[in-house]
């Protein structure tokens, strides 16, 4: 079976199990509330399991199970340094997810009030650890006290016991899966309820197809990268997609959203990222940034479009201070840029996902534009995408690729795959093909006529640094010439037709005396 029909198997079976949990809950909460118990529990599921074959491998000689040796002290004060040490937490039996879903199906004496003590007790495990950080209110979305899922005890220990239970038939099996299992079920549930929670989705989690793109430009002729960095995280699936392509020593990333924040995190873990391997933080990456001093192998982002931000803070900032102007309070895309190629190593390659105003907007933006062309010459490549490709946005967007030092330092990359996609519902799908398409290009730097072109630092200056892509990739297609002659004889004809119509209607007038 190929990867892409695997993949949409996986998806399907995936999606119709969310949505039967959906369904549970609708009418208790709002749509964009689902996600929050949903992928909770999946993630609390995943970490019962782990934590299930990583005892079964400890205590495969002791001829023993878990709940035998967690009633022997000394084996309990063992098991504890050796998972603490492998796996940053531990569960007691009784709070396992497996323990969980059997009371439901067989005892029927499950409450919410155990599944509370359950995920309270993986935080409280971690307390005054290496690991403390990776945990810490890693569960604060899933508030199991909320009226919302029933107004009595009672009501919301049913209401959860299905959401288990529902969630206990999805497949981890992620030895063999094609898909980002937590990842995906996001982008599913955002797909669903994004209008309802009335924010841009596209914010949140990048679709992989643009994932891949990223990835492999900043991993090219790479298979071993020191560290990556993702300034806007999300949901982390940026960085994680990363990590298929290379091997990746530590993940950094920082997200503003408390919620999206503990999300990455959880698909951080999920993925088999030891807590020691990532560093994400949780504020505003422009007005406090929490990796300065860092510089990284790669570094890609998909920040919020035109974001609103407070510029007259940062005269003396280091990241923004050397080139003339700062990006305009109402757009931020240029500070996101600034921010970047001040994280990037001076080997590293940089790729950022842009709305397309970035290329040619003048102004401050202008100037700063100029700056990194002709005074840095940091610009790689710029790559345009078909519109319609994120959620809850329909604009086209571009790929900026940067490089500190650059193999081919005296021409730009354009390319132009507006057009290259797969038409949706909802939105257009970048198909395999498309991306190839666009990745062969870059790794050749070749142009193709009516989809790409090298351009000399000498056109973009006759440019005025205005970076549109039709200035550079001909897109324009020749209508056939007219044939004069053949229209003169067509106009002729259309009006001896009309001269014989009038002839007959009043022939056919004067027969009725009219």
């Amino acid at each position: 079976m190929i990867t892409s029909t695997k993949q949409k198997e996986q998806k399907n079976q995936l999606n119709t199990k969310l949505w039967s949990i959906a369904n549970d809950l609708r009418g208790n909460m709002e749509h964009n509330e689902f996600k929050n118990y949903i992928l909770g529990v999946i993630f609390y599921r995943y970490l019962s399991e782990k934590l299930e074959n990583r005892v079964s491998n400890l205590l495969k000689e002791d001829n023993i199970t878990y709940a035998e040796a967690w009633n022997d002290e000394e084996y309990t004060e063992e098991l504890k340094e050796e998972l603490l040490d492998e796996i940053g937490y531990y569960i007691a039996p009784e709070y396992l997810f497996s323990t969980m879903v059997n009371k439901i199906t067989n005892t029927k004496d499950f409450t919410i009030e155990e599944l509370s003590k359950a995920i309270g007790s993986i935080n409280e495990s971690t307390l005054g650890t290496k690991s403390q950080d990776a945990f810490e209110n890693l569960f604060d979305d899933l508030d199991l006290e909320s009226n919302k899922l029933g107004q009595k005890v009672e009501a919301r220990s049913k209401l959860m016991a299905k959401v288990l239970s529902k969630i206990a038939e999805i497949d981890f099996s992620h030895e063999d899966s094609e898909i980002d299992v937590l990842g995906d079920a996001y982008e599913f549930l955002i797909s669903q309820f994004a209008s309802s929670a009335g924010k841009k989705a596209g914010e949140f989690y990048t679709p992989q197809q643009v994932s891949k793109i990223l990835a492999k430009i900043v991993t090219m002729g790479k298979k071993d990268l020191k560290s990556v960095y993702d300034p806007t995280c999300g949901s982390g699936s940026l960085l994680l997609r990363i990590s298929k392509e290379a091997d990746v020593r530590k993940f950094y990333g920082q997200e503003v959203i408390s919620t999206t924040y503990n999300l990455a995190r959880m698909n951080m873990l999920l993925h088999n990222v030891s807590y020691d391997k990532f560093d994400i933080q949780n504020d505003d990456v422009l007005e406090n940034p929490k990796h300065l001093g860092k510089k990284f192998d790669a570094v890609v982002a998909n920040p919020p479009y035109s974001q609103t931000w407070d510029n007259s803070m940062h005269n003396d900032d280091d990241r923004f201070s050397e080139y003339g102007k700062m990006a305009p309070n109402s757009k931020a895309d240029f500070a996101f840029v600034q921010h970047m190629i001040y994280h990037l190593a001076d080997k590293g390659v940089m790729a950022v996902v842009l709305p397309h105003g970035v290329l040619f907007r003048g102004n401050a933006e202008g100037t700063i534009r100029k700056y990194l062309i002709k005074e840095k010459n940091y610009l790689d490549a710029v790559i345009g995408l078909p519109s319609n490709i994120f959620f809850g946005t329909g604009i086209p967007t571009t790929i900026l690729v940067f490089k500190k030092c650059r193999e081919t330092g005296d021409n730009v990359l354009f390319i132009d795959a507006s057009n290259d996609y797969e038409p949706g519902k909802n939105q257009n799908i970048l198909r395999d093909e498309d991306v190839e398409k666009i990745i062969d290009t870059y790794k050749e730097r070749k142009a193709i006529d009516k989809y790409s072109a090298v351009a000399t630092l000498d056109d973009i200056k006759e440019n005025d640094y205005n970076l549109n892509i039709p200035r550079y990739v001909d897109t324009f297609e020749e209508e056939e010439p007219v044939n004069m002659e053949k229209v003169k004889a067509e106009i002729k004809e259309l009006k001896e037709q009309f001269l014989k119509q009038d002839e007959d209607l009043e022939k056919i007038l004067n027969e009725l005396e009219l």
